[in-house]
């Protein structure tokens, strides 16, 4: 995929907009830690969301942004802004089947302040030792996906994962070439996206393309948010779940709205062009789907609405 340079260096200048973080909102299922996690089974997989914290996105960080829009949309749901920003959640996913154990992301650490980070303190609270993770599936390698990778010494926090990524994604966070062509207060993504890695080098694996990530998780390209950017289909033994990752950031205006595009995706033109590819085939197969920004507990399906789609979120009890 060709790389909207233009896009990508106005996505590294607005970083230290977003990466400001923000309090978490309404808690169920709060330890004493603060943390959330969510439960559900699926055919023959127990998935558990863990909630890693929320991020105010600001409307200048929307590409495409119309406020008169803006509000309609809003004013047809719950959703409110607040100081020009909307909330998201950043989102992880366990998958135990099988007698294994799966993580798709694992959040923030403390890279994007003090109102993310609890990826792993709801793992603690499932009653999961990170020893105990077999492994990582990446959708990217954004600090909010990847940044979890490491324990506070800078060690790999998963002592025994085997870590997955797309060689597109790994080989353009690799390439000292693009290193070179961002600005150099910029450059500090691709550091943070480096170290993430670098501990798993020796149980790496790398995929090509299409095809099986994990036993039972198919790997889908969704390229566009980065150039490697990954979905996974999980079979769950006749039961199906997509994670999308950050196929959609904003629920409340990104459905209403597939066009409008966030100052992180790389190439604006292919998440476009990518979103309304997996919506429409979201919409023809009525599949469940979950994504690393949708409203925790993140579950649902994706309705037909015109020309553009509408989110249904799935019952808080879904699974029980």
């Amino acid at each position: 995929m060709t790389i909207n340079r233009r896009a990508f260096l106005s996505t590294l200048a607005a970083a230290p907009v977003l990466s400001l973080g923000g309090g978490a909102v309404a808690r169920a299922e709060v330890t004493e830690a603060g943390e959330i996690t969510h439960g559900f089974a699926l055919g023959d997989a127990r998935v558990t969301v863990l909630l890693d914290g929320h991020l105010p996105v600001g409307t200048q960080l929307i590409n495409g942004y119309d406020e008169a829009r803006a509000q309609q949309v809003l004013a047809q749901g719950l959703h409110r802004m607040q100081d020009n920003a909307l909330t998201i959640p950043v989102n992880g996913y366990l998958v135990e089947r099988g007698g294994r154990r799966v993580l798709i992301d694992t959040g923030t650490a403390q890279l994007m302040g003090p109102g993310l980070g609890a990826l792993h303190a709801g793992l603690a609270a499932a009653g999961v030792a990170p020893e105990t993770i077999d492994t990582i599936l990446l959708t990217h390698m954004h600090p909010d996906h990847a940044g979890g990778l490491l324990a506070a010494d800078g060690t790999a926090a998963f002592a025994n994962a085997e870590l997955v990524v797309a060689q597109r994604e790994w080989d353009f966070w690799h390439d000292d070439a693009i290193l070179a062509s961002v600005p150099e207060g910029s450059r500090g993504f691709f550091d943070i996206a480096r170290r993430a890695v670098a501990p798993y080098a020796d149980r790496l694996r790398l995929l090509a393309g299409e095809g099986e990530a994990a036993p039972g998780f198919a790997a889908l390209d969704l390229p566009g948010h980065t150039p490697g950017h990954t979905g996974f289909m999980l079979d769950a033994g006749g039961e199906g779940l997509l994670f999308w990752g950050d196929l959609i950031h904003s629920t409340a205006l990104q459905f209403a709205e597939p066009g409008w595009t966030i100052a992180f995706d790389a190439d604006t033109a292919q998440t476009v062009t990518t979103r309304r590819r997996m919506l429409d085939r979201a919409v023809a197969d009525n599949l469940l789907v979950t994504g690393a920004h949708l409203d925790f507990p993140a579950l649902g399906r994706v309705l037909r609405q015109g020309a553009a789609y509408a989110w249904q979120p799935a019952p808080w009890q879904f699974g029980l």
